[in-house]
This record gives C-alpha cells, sequence and structure tokens, in this order.
C-alpha cells in the first residue's frame, strides 16, 4: 500500500508493519517538513542503539512491550502507552519480546 493509498482511510495500526524474524521493519506513514509518522515492529533482541535528536518524540506502543531507555534510566511502556523522549537526550530501544510502535517527530 503506497502512502497515497492510505490518506483519508480508516487503518489499523497494528497492521502497518509486519515482524520479520531478526529485525526491525519500518513504515512511514506521513512525512513532511515539520515531522513524520513511522510505524516500527521490532523482532525479539532487536533494538536502537543509543542516540540523540533534535526533536522531542512522541513514542506509542502497538503491540507488546519496549524497554526504552532515556539519559541512562530504563522504562518498560506497554500497548496502550506511550513515552516522549526529550530533543538532544541520548535514548536507545530495546525489543526483549517482540514490540509494535508508532514513531511521532514534530520539528519546531
Amino acid at each position: 500500500m503506497d502512502k497515497k493509498n492510505l490518506l483519508a482511510e480508516t487503518l489499523n495500526m497494528k497492521e502497518l508493519a509486519d515482524y520479520q524474524q531478526g529485525a526491525v521493519v519500518s513504515k512511514e506513514i506521513l512525512k513532511k517538513d515539520t515531522g513524520t509518522v513511522t510505524v516500527f515492529a521490532f523482532d525479539q533482541g532487536q533494538g536502537l542503539s543509543e542516540h540523540t535528536a533534535p526533536f522531542d518524540a512522541l513514542v506509542a506502543i502497538l503491540d507488546g512491550t519496549a524497554e526504552i531507555i532515556i539519559s541512562g534510566k530504563s522504562h518498560t511502556v506497554s500497548e496502550g502507552e506511550m513515552i516522549i523522549m526529550p530533543a538532544d537526550e541520548p535514548h536507545a530501544l530495546k525489543a526483549n519480546e517482540q514490540f509494535k510502535m508508532m514513531l511521532v517527530m514534530i520539528r519546531s
């Protein structure tokens, strides 16, 4: 499904990215100069290494449970919950089990 087909449609967020063994799968849902919305599916054992971003980023967990480390502090975030990763603070994500998330970044 291309991005044009996503507009003005009701979508099941959990179905936008499928799990793949040993991989992190991402699907960009919306990309504008002012921000992006991306859905990710992390297989167990996968993750994103520590990094920073120049903008606040909202992570909403769609399925499973994620370990999100912000400035060295670990947070367990489960389906239906969200966390905001502050701009310029180091953060990382770990999949101790499979999980799916939506990442919303708004540039300002």
